[in-house]
């Protein structure tokens, strides 16, 4: 278990004085410890000691006093008698107990303990932060008003979708076959368009028939991927079956929807990352789809990944995890290789389901080198052709590119002036729709100046291309074109700033579905998990900037984003037929050798995964190593990367140090963000156990440099396990 503060320091961490006893036995007869969200630089360890008038069982909510304020907390362990002990110190007594609601258990809090641990971050950090905002508000009196509400989520219902299933594939019957027989986590290979939702769909639906009691969690990268998994699973199951996690969701629903899965009423928990820690008592089975995805891994306060706690957790609680994707993470990949020789292969079972649906075909790739077009073209004229050619026959295309914004930046052709951002080492991207210039790391937006802040030129332009000004360019290229009423061509534009009012991305999407649109320009928002039907063509028209990244998981993350972006297209067979035409993945590049391009041109992940982790074999980096991230900020670079060093070197006294490489401090890429100036320190171990070691150990002493003059200047620290870029 985590490391406990004894009953004096709990005492005086709680309101920094102390209590002597004259040796008389308490009044209040149990200590009970208890999880509240502390912070990390606080230092005060796990779990806080209180004193109770009665025995309350591990998991129960209670509220606490925490210096001047009453705050949810969790209790952690068995209740201690006090019978008989002479404390040195008195403790606070625990406040209102919310025991209507049933204790979290074991499994949960052995999850979460596991997560502290693993992060290094506090239990009560991640338990607080895992329980619906509302509930640390709610009153006794307000909790149980709340619990006469309806909080079950209902039985699964006989639906018009549940009786008449689909005929399924060879592939797919064989991989539920699999996944039937078996126990443990499946890493299911799907192509884009083979049908994984359906064979979740499918283990679902055995699971509840075989366990009426049973709950199932059901994970997505990202909120906007929700709405339409939803559907099916309501459609499939009913509308009272299932319920949704995430942070889209106002708090009262949120509320209700963790308390219909703390229940055990909802059956099948549907959510992003977060709902990997929710409270579902019967869980018998986790589904990850697209679990290759950043999203996955979370970028602020604790740094967990939500696919690899799935995993854990699963073990922990004897469900069947199943990780599906089409571009598998290389992790993910490499623990389920085959055993050969002397391997004795990976923990996960592999399934392969390479066919599309329906005798689809997977779209052809073509590539089109830009050293051989005119200077500046932005689409080459190939590519417009075939675009125009959708166009008439009433086809959707969809044209790719990871940069929003009009332009990345303005500047004065006179003084060479750029639209930097005055708070960050970053430049503001130019937003033509309403004229700003927008910094969109730390949020600064002004006005775009009328002439050139240097110089006085008013002829200051844009450089560079956005989806905003993409799609303006489409829409100058496409207006002598007519669809097949007659009609002017639709383009429509899909990224965080189209997306920005509530409703709008379900609208927009909506739009695509039913035909309205005939272009689509867009980030990787539209790139992975959406299932459009007339789109034949995707085109990725500047993919080349990840090519040659500092970052070793850049080229995975392209191939993926790029081979998921392939798979928008041609994924009705029916349609394609109807049509008479070919599905088609146009990608423009400066770099049509790279093999990158050639692995994608035949759709064979597994001949670039393995090229890939043959690199990452010999240079000695994950997953045939494990690493970490120290991070410091401070008003100063060089106050952050001395804070860094330091600690390096107090590091090397530690046990099993030896066994672990700490790299020299560096700038972040973008070292400075809102005047705060960002230093990284890279971690190595071939062992993670080691590793893990080093970093528990560490812990102490990063607290206490913290504290010295040398770490003054520090504003905060952090430690990143698994980091998803360095």
């Amino acid at each position: 278990m985590p490391r406990r503060p004894s009953i004096a320091t709990a005492a005086h961490s709680l309101d920094g004085t102390s209590q002597p006893t004259n040796g008389s036995p308490p009044t209040l007869p149990w200590r009970l410890d208890i999880a509240v969200q502390t912070p990390a630089h606080a230092a005060l360890g796990d779990l806080l000691s209180y004193a109770s008038a009665g025995p309350l069982p591990p998991g129960t909510l209670v509220r606490v006093p925490l210096g001047k304020r009453e705050v949810l907390g969790v209790v952690w362990n068995e209740p201690v008698s006090l019978e008989g002990a002479e404390p040195d110190m008195a403790l606070k007594p625990v406040g209102a107990a919310l025991d209507a609601l049933a204790p979290l258990g074991e499994a949960w809090r052995d999850l979460v303990a596991f997560a502290g641990r693993y992060y290094q971050r506090s239990i009560g950090e991640i338990a607080l932060a895992a329980l619906p905002p509302q509930l640390r508000d709610l009153t006794t009196t307000q909790l149980a008003r709340r619990l006469k509400r309806k909080t079950t989520a209902g039985p699964v219902a006989e639906t018009a979708e549940s009786a008449n299933l689909i005929a399924l594939s060879a592939e797919q019957t064989a991989a539920l076959e699999r996944i039937e027989a078996a126990s443990g986590t499946f890493l299911l290979v799907g192509s884009t368009g083979s049908g994984k939702t359906e064979v979740y769909l499918r283990c679902v639906a055995d699971l509840l028939a075989r366990e009426p009691e049973a709950q199932a969690l059901v994970m997505v990268p990202e909120i906007n991927l929700t709405p339409q998994l939803e559907a099916r699973f309501k459609a499939r199951f009913g509308e009272e079956a299932v319920v949704s996690l995430h942070s889209g969701m106002t708090n009262p629903q949120r509320l209700a929807s963790w308390l219909a899965a703390h229940s055990g009423g909802a059956r099948i928990v549907l959510g992003t990352r977060m709902a990997v820690f929710a409270s579902i008592p019967g869980l018998k089975l986790i589904v990850v789809d697209e679990e290759h995805d950043p999203s996955y891994k979370q970028q602020e306060g604790a740094r967990y990944s939500a696919r690899d706690l799935a995993v854990w957790r699963g073990q922990r609680e004897g469900a069947k995890v199943i990780l599906g994707s089409a571009t598998p993470s290389f992790e993910s990949w490499h623990q389920s290789r085959p055993a050969e020789g002397d391997d004795p292969g990976g923990r996960y079972v592999r399934l392969a389901m390479p066919s599309r649906i329906g005798a689809g075909e997977l779209p052809a790739v073509r590539l089109v080198d830009m050293n051989l077009q005119p200077p500046k073209t932005v689409i080459s004229g190939a590519l417009l052709d075939a675009i125009g050619q959708r166009i008439a026959r009433g086809e959707q295309s969809m044209i790719f590119l990871n940069r929003r914004g009009y332009a990345p930046v303005l500047a004065c052709g006179d003084c060479g002036w750029k639209s930097e951002c005055p708070h960050c080492s970053a430049y503001r991207v130019f937003h033509k729709i309403d004229r700003t210039l927008r910094c969109h790391h730390c949020g600064f937006t002004e006005r775009v100046p009328r002439a050139c802040p240097a110089c006085g030129n008013p002829d200051i332009a844009p450089v560079g291309r956005g989806t905003e000004r993409l799609e303006e360019h489409l829409a100058e290229l496409f207006a002598a074109v007519k669809r097949p009423d007659g009609g002017a061509v639709r383009i429509a534009r899909i990224d965080a700033d189209s997306t920005r009012k509530q409703g709008a991305l379900e609208s927009q999407l909506a739009a695509v579905h039913s035909g309205e649109v005939d272009v689509l320009v867009g980030t990787q928002m539209i790139a992975k998990g959406h299932d459009f039907r007339r789109i034949t063509l995707v085109a990725a028209v500047n993919p080349d900037g990840a090519l040659f990244s500092s970052d070793f998981r850049a080229p995975e993350r392209l191939f993926s984003l790029l081979m998921q972006s392939a798979g928008r297209a041609g994924r009705d067979a029916a349609y394609l037929a109807s049509q008479g035409a070919t599905a088609e993945m146009w990608i423009q590049t400066h770099h049509a050798q790279h093999p990158l391009f050639m692995a994608l041109r035949q759709h064979d992940y597994a001949v670039f995964a393995r090229q890939q982790l043959d690199e990452r074999r010999a240079a000695g980096m994950p997953p045939f190593a494990f690493q970490a991230l120290l991070r410091a900020d401070a008003r100063e670079q060089s106050v952050a990367q001395a804070f860094l060093n330091i600690a390096a070197d107090q590091a090397e006294a530690l046990p099993g140090a030896d066994l672990v490489t700490r790299y020299p401090a560096v700038p972040l890429a973008i070292q400075r963000v809102a005047n705060v100036e960002r230093a990284q320190m890279l971690i190595e171990s071939p062992s993670r156990a080691a590793l893990q070691r080093l970093l528990a150990g560490w812990q102490p002493l990063l607290h206490e440099l913290r504290r010295t003059p040398e770490g003054k200047g520090v504003i905060r620290w952090l430690v990143d396990v698994d980091p998803h870029s360095i």
